[in-house]
Order: structure tokens, then sequence, then C-alpha cells
């Protein structure tokens, strides 16, 4: 299977559908991950505060799928906005690898005001070429103007919460007149949008899954996603989505679902460390 790609803004191809691994523990990562790759998935992501770089790095030695093939994310977490580099190793050394594909500054965390210095930091790496792209995850349109009006990198992708229920709009307008790749957390609501009459009524007719149809709906908005699932069958349901369209009366149903139903903490009020 050869999964679509979405040509970031310095030129790195990275596949638009991708397995991850938030919320798997550590000893149940190398399994999962195992099973994604035999899906066909070649893009997984993980995040230092997930815990498990360290299983998806077995998973990855085991596989014996070229490097070359894969393209794999970390992040770093917000209590290490102040050594990125520091941080940085920490995850090759849990990966077991000597780069990654895509490092993104987690949380902006605005009431601790570090990102910028973390932000010149992942600057600093992608000049040695320590990382082919960087990028964020959870920043606002405040947030991305402040980095980018340093004059230094845009970052490439900005991966945010992002479904049905919750589509940021306006974080997803900043993106694209930035020319950043917009990248799908929690694609699937954590399955809250599974069972929505309209959702499930576009499946019946099509003869699919609800998850496969909200994932197409991502895909065919041009989005990167990252669905996760411990569930081999699942796992590679998932993957199966590149073979039907929804049509723009499909769309425009889902898209009429927003109901700013977020998940997961407020970008804007979330400042853990």
């Amino acid at each position: 299977m050869t999964i679509p790609t979405i040509t970031l803004n310095n030129g790195v191809a990275m596949p638009q559908l991708g397995y991850g691994v938030f919320q798997v523990p550590d000893d149940e990562t190398e399994a999962a991950v195992t099973a994604a790759l035999e899906a066909g998935y070649r893009s997984i992501d993980t995040a230092a505060v997930y815990g498990n770089e360290a299983g998806v790095g077995r998973a990855l030695a085991k596989s014996g799928i070229a490097r070359e093939e894969l393209f794999i994310t970390t992040k770093l977490w917000n209590s290490d906005h102040e050594r990125p580099v520091e941080a940085y190793e920490k995850s090759l050394e849990l990966l077991g690898l000597d780069q990654v594909d895509l490092y993104l500054i987690h949380w902006p965390t605005p009431a601790r005001d570090l990102y910028v210095g973390a932000w010149q930091g992942l600057e600093e790496l992608y000049a040695a070429g320590r990382t082919r792209a960087i990028g964020v995850s959870n920043f606002l349109p405040e947030h991305l103007d402040r980095i980018v009006g340093l004059g230094g990198t845009v970052p490439a992708v900005n991966q945010i919460e992002l479904h049905p229920a919750l589509q940021q709009r306006a974080t997803v307008a900043a993106d694209d007149g930035l020319g950043i790749a917009t990248e799908a957390w929690s694609p699937l609501a954590q399955g809250a949008m599974l069972q929505d009459p309209a959702i499930t009524a576009i499946a019946d007719r099509l003869g699919r899954t609800p998850a496969q149809v909200i994932l197409r709906w991502h895909l065919q908005q041009s989005r990167i996603v990252i669905p996760k699932s411990v569930t081999p069958s699942r796992i590679a349901q998932n993957l199966d989505v590149f073979g039907f369209d929804l049509t723009d009366a499909d769309l425009a149903a889902i898209d009429a679902l927003e109901s700013e139903g977020r998940t997961g903490p407020d970008p804007a009020t979330f400042n853990a460390a």
C-alpha cells in the first residue's frame, strides 16, 4: 500500500496518515507499533511525555524496515522548554535513532512564556541537520505569529486537536496562511463521534466504518492524521481509507457537526510543567 504524502514547507515529504501512540503504556507500545508497521503504516508519532519512546524504538529496531522508509515524530515536553537540545538527545537515546524526521514543541504553555526560546533551540537542531523538520503542537494563531515574527524558520507542522466536533477553523486558516501543514491529533475525538447519526448514515451508505468516514473527511481536506488504536484489526481498518471518496454533501454534513467539543486541554490556558 502506498500512503499519500504531504510536502512540508521545507520540501520534506510526510505520510498523510500515521499511527499515534498517545496513552499507550510503554510495555504495550512495541506490540502496537509492530502491528501498525505490519499493517503498512510508516509514520509513527510519539512524545517524551507519553513515556513510550523506548517501546517505539524497540518496535522500529525489530521491524527490519529501512530507516529511510520511516517517518518518526516526537515532541519536546513543557518542562524542557529551557533545554530543548538536551531533551532531544534523550528522546533519540530512547528511540534508538540518530535523527527524528519531525520534532515538535508539544504545547506553548503561554503563561510560562518560554516557547520562543524553545523554538530557537529547535531551530538550532534543524540548522545543524539533527532533525529533518521542526514544528509545533497545540499552537494558536497568536503563538504562531510570535515565532514566525522572529524571521527565522517557519514551523513545518502544527499538530492540533481536530475532529468533527472541534474544527479549529481560525487555527487551520492561520496554518494555511503561513504555509504550515495542519496535523490532527485525536482525529476521531477519542471515539466520541463514532455514533453520530450523520456519520453513521454516511458509513452505512458507503459500507465503511464511522472511523473510516471521519479519517476520509480529514484526508480530503489535506490534513495529516494520526489515529490511535491498540487493536490490530482497527489499526488495519484505519489505514484502509484510500479506496473511496466522500461527496461534497458528505463533507458538508460532517463540517456541520462543529460543537466546540474539545477532548483535551485548551492551549490558551494549559500551562502544565
